[in-house]
């Protein structure tokens, strides 16, 4: 709380429940425990981005006014998690019975003799555990990404929880794989040991063929297509 002589400013921060692609609103509480009629006029430092309402306006004595912040529909979230927005929040004494159309810029002019008091106030982004940001305008991340936490920092339980999860999920599926993987490297084991003894037999046959002087038999024939096949086989699995 920020205490004036003319307005008591329920909170110097401005929090916004942050969320993407949504205005959000916040209020603050200005409250005049004077006998004085006090006017007030909010300012700041990003016009475009907020809707202030009332931004000026008069405190009666003893009472207290609400003045609604409005921030526009954000595309992305500041890689800092952090703004830097600012405002300022001007009061003055006022002449009893004024109301809002009473209200000047010269009234806030301190160059003309006015006594005028000043309140900065600065903008925090706050983050639920059910909104948390996403960066591209994406709403749903990975699950290995975690979740983030309202000061900006991993939440390390539920990183810890979605790492098992992935690790469970490998491990059940891991001897379907295995058992698959063991069955593979035996056919091609069999298949390169039955491609070696062919080329035994069809170097066995070409050397009895050669001694005889006749040309290759039918069997040979045979034998040569049954090498190609296996080879081709061998290579296609490998």
């Amino acid at each position: 709380m920020s205490t004036g002589e003319l307005l008591n400013v329920d909170s110097v921060e401005l929090k916004f429940p942050f969320e993407l692609k949504k205005q959000i609103s916040c209020s603050l509480q200005l409250s005049n425990k004077t006998d004085d009629y006090v006017a007030f006029k909010v300012k700041t430092t990003n016009p475009k981005k907020y809707c202030v309402r009332p931004n000026t306006g008069i405190v009666l004595p003893i009472s207290t006014c609400e003045v609604i912040v409005t921030m526009q529909a954000q595309k992305e979230v500041p890689a800092d998690m952090q703004c830097k927005d600012k405002f300022l929040l001007q009061t003055v004494k006022a002449p009893d019975g004024a109301t809002p159309k009473d209200i000047t810029a010269e009234m806030f002019n301190r160059e003309a003799g006015n006594v005028v008091e000043e309140c900065k106030l600065r903008v925090v982004y706050v983050f639920s555990s059910q909104h948390t940001p996403a960066h591209d305008g994406s709403e749903v991340g990975s699950s290995m990404r975690g979740a983030v936490s309202d000061n900006g920092q991993a939440n390390a339980t539920e990183f810890v929880m979605a790492a098992r999860t992935f690790t469970d999920d490998v491990q059940d599926k891991s001897p379907e794989a295995k058992t698959l993987i063991t069955k593979l490297t035996e056919e091609k084991n069999k298949a390169i040991q039955q491609n070696n003894k062919l080329r035994k037999e069809l170097e066995l046959l070409k050397r009895e063929t050669s001694k005889g002087g006749g040309g290759l038999s039918f069997m040979l024939v045979v034998l040569i297509g049954l090498v190609g096949l296996i080879a081709g086989y061998v290579m296609k699995r490998s």
